[in-house]
């Protein structure tokens, strides 16, 4: 790095500089500090100590103009003062001062027109890995002349002992100043806070330039026929868009601008729980030397069982998507063909696969429903309804029917088809029935992308009002009409009238917002 580009950073006395290291190099360090453990599949495995998820709650954005303006303050975007930022800020520059420190420059997003220039400044071999993996990696020359637009700074091991004093949620902190361009992560060691920190940011800037920015997965078949796959963690969209017939372009963040579709990542980041080689062989042969695992049980023989969730659920594996031996190499495409909504319905109510009209398409994007089902240590049986606005609305800074009104214009502009594909339960509710097979979901995803769903004919689904084959090619018709999978049909419809009141009670959020008032897309009781 440029001396001038280090005293940039404002911190002081640094011991040295790990600038963009290799892999091999990183590598050396993470197993010499001890910060991982090689597994047999070549891969290092990393814990991210008591923090094995995002916190949602310690994120906050400072309120100043004019980002003010643009900002859905609440919840999901808390407000924090320029004084308590700044106070912060200086404290971790000094925590960092000292020490040895890994610095990774990267770019987020795909399109020459849209891409930013990211800057990581943390403390661990391992994060600075993870963002290698993660993020577009710049060639020798680009990094010649790189400039940050955007720099964050990461102290998992500094704690806030003072945030009571600054009315924060707890010791933990991840706070966005926008219009200093800096992002500061404390007290967390998890891996996804960068990612989904960049995301937020791409979230911000994107939509103010008139391009969507989305949390979805593509993919691209052998006629340039591009596929969008939104869902929430757990629905499928890693899983799905790794299709040995179709090049993947990313699994998770994408934009969309005047151009097409563009990845904003130069990685994967998938779930690892359960994991099958058979069932999900793209996956699994991504997981050798240069992935990273985290929160993985390991034995002492260095194997990983993909089955046990002591550390937790949410077991991961982050990866260059170049270990996906199918992937589009400068991850763009043309606008998308068809565009895929995926839940993960644990009421075991809504049917495999339906088709939506525009209106609809704009209904259950601001819905952004799956069900999670409850934590079993309770003893809780019953599903838990979750709605997150576009699929992601803890990574938007903006006011969900921004990103909605660009979607819609998007989908009339381009004839985009799109549609609910359900990845839950069938035969009945979490405890009851069954999770649908995952041959059952890839044979709908097919019938889409070769378009064998437009020649078959369609019912209407009760109370939802949706469109539903009769027939799908490869699959049972009887579950297509989930009534017909459950034994107790009563039980069904006391259930689907209850996951409509649901909807509909979500739904009032949207009240008042003028052309978005898309309630009579929706269930109509």
């Amino acid at each position: 790095m440029r001396i001038n580009d280090l005293d940039k950073l404002g911190i002081k006395d640094i011991k040295k500089v790990y600038y963009n290291l290799d892999y091999e190099t990183l590598y050396q360090h993470e197993i010499a500090q001890r910060e991982g453990i090689e597994t047999e599949l070549g891969a290092v495995a990393v814990d991210t100590g008591k923090f094995t998820g995002r916190s949602p709650k310690d994120k906050y954005f400072v309120k100043q103009p004019p980002s003010q303006e643009h900002i859905a303050w609440g919840e999901v975007n808390q407000p924090v003062s320029k004084e308590v930022f700044e106070e912060l800020f200086q404290k971790v520059k000094e925590y960092l001062s000292g020490k040895e420190l890994y610095i990774m420059d990267a770019f987020a997003g795909a399109s020459e027109d849209s891409k930013k220039a990211i800057r990581v400044v943390t403390e661990m071999a391992w994060q600075a890995h993870f963002v290698k993996n993660m993020f577009i990696r710049p060639t020798p020359e680009e990094l010649e002349n790189f400039h940050p637009d955007f720099t964050l700074y990461v102290a998992p091991k500094f704690v806030n002992n003072d945030f009571k004093k600054h009315n924060l949620n707890s010791d933990v902190f991840i706070i966005f100043n926008i219009e200093e361009n800096v992002a500061i992560i404390g007290g967390t060691w998890y891996g996804g806070e960068i990612k989904k920190g960049v995301f937020s940011m791409m979230n911000y800037w994107l939509p103010l330039e008139g391009k969507l920015s989305m949390h979805c997965s593509a993919n691209i078949g052998e006629k340039d026929d591009v596929a969008l796959f939104f869902g929430l963690s757990g629905t499928g969209k890693t899983t799905l868009s790794a299709d040995p017939k179709r090049r993947l372009i990313g699994d998770d963040e994408h934009g969309w601008d005047e151009e097409g579709i563009f990845n904003f990542e130069g990685g994967c980041y998938a779930k690892v729980i359960d994991l099958d080689a058979k069932k999900e062989p793209d996956i699994y042969g991504a997981i050798k030397r240069d992935a990273l695992l985290e929160n993985v049980v390991v034995k002492e023989n260095g194997e990983v069982d993909f089955k046990d969730a002591t550390k937790t659920q949410n077991t991961r594996v982050s990866y260059p998507i170049y270990h996906i031996c199918k992937h589009k190499e400068d991850l763009k495409g043309p606008h998308p063909k068809n565009i895929i909504f995926l839940t993960a319905d644990a009421f075991g109510v809504l049917p495999p696969i339906s088709k939506l009209t525009k209106e609809q398409a704009m209904y259950y994007f601001l819905s952004g429903y799956t069900a999670k089902v409850a934590g079993t240590e309770r003893g809780i049986d019953e599903p838990v309804a979750t709605f997150s606005a576009c699929f992601g609305e803890a990574f938007l800074p903006l006011h969900p029917t921004v990103y909605a009104k660009l979607l819609g214009e998007k989908i009339d502009k381009h004839n985009v088809n799109v549609y609910l594909v359900n990845t839950g339960w069938t035969g009945g509710p979490y405890g009851v029935g069954k999770r649908m097979n995952l041959s059952d979901t890839r044979a709908c995803v097919n019938a889409i992308l070769d378009g064998s769903i437009n020649e078959v004919e369609f019912e209407n689904f009760p109370i939802f009002n949706l469109a539903i084959p009769k027939k799908v090619k490869g699959i049972d018709s009887k579950i297509l009409n989930p009534r017909n999978t459950w034994k107790d049909k009563e039980a069904y419809d006391k259930q689907l009238v209850h996951l409509a009141k649901l909807f509909i009670e979500n739904f009032k959020r949207y009240q008042g917002y003028g052309n978005f008032d898309y309630s009579k897309a929706g269930p109509q009781l």
